[in-house]
This record gives C-alpha cells, structure tokens and sequence, in this order.
C-alpha cells in the first residue's frame, strides 16, 4: 500500500490539529521532516517526542508519535504529528509530507486501510462514521456496540452455523453411501429456523434504529393564530419563530430539532391552513399539508377561548389517518371551550410544554429502548437481514421438494447474503462508495 497523509482534525483555527501517515515509509518520511530536540537511539513506538519541522521558510514545534503496525488503528505503521491549530500552518506541514514522499489520502482512507488489514469489519468501519455523525446520545449509545464488534460476532456466529449445515449436506453429496441424505436437510432446517429467529430479532429493532438514526418527525398544524410559532418557540425553549398577530404571518416551514431523552425531535411549523387568495399563502398551505402526511406524529393546534369553526373541522379531518396529539393552546387566556380533548397548555407561559414531549416519545416509541442490546440503526444493514430472513423462507420450503445440490447452493447464497453487513462478500464498488461517505483524514 501507498504511504499516505492527510490531515485528521477539522479544519480551522484552535489549540492543536493533527496531521496522520499511514504506511511501510511513515517513519522514513516522518524522520525526514522532523527534528527531534533530544535524539533517540531508535524511534520507540507509543512515545511522544518532542521537535520541530522545519519546511521552506517557516518552523513549527510540535510533537511526534509513532504507531507500529499491526498496533496501530490502519494496522500498518501510523505516524500523527500534533501542531499548533492554525489552518495554513496544518496545510503547509501536510504539503512537507508530501513532499517528503506521501501520497494524499483520500475520504475514509484510512480506516479503508484498517478494514483491508482486518482491524475493522465494514459494519465496525460504517460505525465508525456513525459514530462521528452522531447528533444524540441515542445515535452514540447504538453504534457503540456496534463499533465493540457485538453485531459482527452475531452475524459471523449465524453464519457459521449455516456453513457448518452446510458442509454435512455437502458430504452427504460427495459421499451418498456413507450419510443419511435426509439427516443432512434436517440439520439444514433446524439451523435455518435458529438462525432466522436471531435475524427477527434484529429486525424488529430496525423501527427504533430508525428513530434514532433520523429522529421523530413532527409536524405541527392549525388555522392561522391558533399559537402554532409559540408553542415551536416554546418547544425548542428559545425564540426561533416569529411571532404576531397578523394572519398568515407564516408562510413557509420552517424546521427545528431538539434532543428529548436522548432521542431527537423534528419539529416542522407551517402555515395556518385556511381559504386564502393569496398565491404565496397557498404554497405554504399546500406544503403544510404535505408535512401532515409525512410526519410520524402530528400536533394539531386549537385556540381555547374560541368555539370550533369549519377551517378547525378542516384541520381534525385532514389529521383523521395520522398519528395525532390535540394541543389545546392559550389557557392563560380561557377555558377550554373547543369540546376536545388534548393537552391544555399555555404556549405564552410555557405550561405543559414537557408533557407534549412526553407524549410524542410515548407514541413514536412503543416500547422502551433497550440499549442493552444491539439495535440496528444502519439501513444497509437493514436492508442485508431481511434479504437473508426472505432466503432464509424461500429455503425451507425448497428443503420438502429440493435436491441436496440446490439446497448447497440456495445455503451459501444466504451466507453470502449477511457477509455484506461484515464485508466478506460485499463488492469493491458499494465498499468504495462507503468509505467515500467518511470525512477527509479518518
């Protein structure tokens, strides 16, 4: 493999930045660019030196750590200098170790090299971006146990069991006088029934992944003057809508999220939904709409001190197939006298605002998440396990009719199938465009 460089830490001006080889010349090139203040003997691998670098007219200190392969997070020898975090001082010691002989890595190169040397399986590899993408304890507490190797060793134990059935079948094929055919299809059939309750098993977490990956989307709705921008502003504890008494002053979605209990929350505040002339209002009435049949759970927004009118009736019908909360607003202002029921709140006082939260958490999440246990968030992933629990059906009703040969085959494609979670059987090109979706410098 190439020796190749890039630099690990975000662009921009800060304490320090970093700057990686990974590579058989890491060393040869680091040794040529750095001078050590006090020189060892021998580079000792996992110890901080202290120099400088010295490239065209400039000289920076710095510190300088070696990493031995295969101890090291490429798994080839790693060499990461640590400088002052200046943008055009961390691009300018980069360009010193090209220059030196290091090629520039490219997206995820990095960790593709660890994947390639065996330190990382692809479904480790893609947490590891997960992981850095994170925007809620969710995401991190998920992929943290995918990142520890939990879903590889599930997956590579599942396919061991179906590669070990499939091996007697294979020996009742080469040696038909010395094995007993049907023992062989029913090993096979008792391994494809354990297996495929393990993979339900993880598909049934796919809901949650779901929303732990993408959040609960939430849109909320009402004529115009209902409160709908205050209790956004008051759901996301700041002012972020704009807020008056003037018909139709939103016309337009407008998006917010916020983290509850370590799950995120989309908010979507759109236009009061009424008869209008007006072009504009009527786009964002029309895209108000929309948003009502995209979101996982609707709040639909009533005004307390008015009776209900037809645009009111417009709004219950148009929530008859979602999943609804009623948010009965301005409290402060009067009794409830709508005739419905919901959560009586005050947007302006911020009242009851955590029980709205609390009940979206209730309703988008039926059960409790477990994160104890493996949770698949990764749609690729997803996707692979229900693949392999259809094969996994197909065969076992092939195994009543079928020869021992095509059940061989029908087996291994199922193998084949969940080797793409682990990267044993996934093609060059999806493993390429994976890693392409990682940040320069990982």
């Amino acid at each position: 493999m190439d020796t190749i460089a890039q630099i690990s830490t975000p662009l921009g001006s800060g304490g320090i930045s970093v700057i990686r080889m990974s590579g058989k010349k890491s060393l040869q090139f680091a040794t040529s660019i750095f001078s050590f203040k006090n020189p060892p003997k021998q580079v000792e691998p996992r110890h901080m030196y202290f120099g400088s670098i010295n490239y065209k007219d400039f000289t920076e200190q710095c510190l300088m750590v070696y990493f031995k392969a295969p101890f090291s997070y490429t798994g080839e020898d790693v060499v990461e200098f640590q400088c002052h975090g200046g943008e055009y001082l961390t691009s300018q010691i980069l360009n010193a170790c090209l220059n030196a002989g290091a090629r520039l890595a490219e997206n995820g190169e990095f960790t593709k090299q660890a994947f390639v040397n065996g330190k990382l399986s692809l479904d480790e590899a893609e947490s590891v971006i997960d992981m850095i993408n994170a925007s809620s304890d969710a995401e991190l507490k998920a992929n943290s146990k995918v990142l520890k190797g939990e879903l590889y060793k599930k997956i590579s134990n599942i396919q061991k069991e179906i590669m070990d059935a499939v091996v007697n079948l294979e020996v009742s094929i080469d040696y038909p006088e010395h094995d007993d055919e049907a023992l062989g299809v029913e090993n096979l059939e008792r391994v494809l029934e354990q297996s495929k309750q393990q993979l339900l098993q993880l598909a049934q977490t796919a809901s949650q992944g779901q929303i732990i990956r993408a959040g609960i989307n939430v849109a909320i709705i009402g004529k115009p003057n209902v409160g709908k921008s205050s209790l956004l502003n008051a759901l996301l504890g700041q002012e972020r809508a704009i807020v008056t008494s003037v018909k139709g002053t939103t016309r337009d979605i407008l998006k917010e999220t916020i983290t509850y209990k370590g799950i995120k929350i989309n908010f979507v505040d759109t236009a009061g939904i009424h008869e209008s002339d007006d072009q504009v209002e009527q786009i964002g009435i029309s895209r108000a709409k929309e948003c009502v049949q995209q979101a996982d759970i609707v709040l639909a927004v009533f005004d307390s001190s008015q009776k209900l009118d037809e645009e009111d009736k417009q709004i219950i019908e148009l929530c008859k197939t979602c999943k609804t909360i009623n948010i009965i607003n301005k409290t402060d202002l009067a009794a409830n006298v709508t005739g419905l029921t919901g959560i009586e709140i005050s947007a302006k006082n911020s009242q009851n605002i955590e029980q709205i939260k609390e009940c979206i958490l209730n309703m988008a999440v039926k059960n409790k998440i477990d994160f104890s246990g493996l949770i698949i968030t990764n749609m690729r992933h997803e996707e692979a396990i229900n693949q392999a629990i259809e094969q996994i059906n197909n065969l076992l009703v092939e195994c009543k009719t079928q020869t021992l040969d095509i059940l061989d085959m029908l087996a291994k494609n199922i193998w084949k199938t969940l080797g793409k979670i682990t990267g044993e059987t996934e093609n060059e090109d999806v493993i390429s465009g994976i890693f392409a979706k990682f940040c320069l410098g990982k």
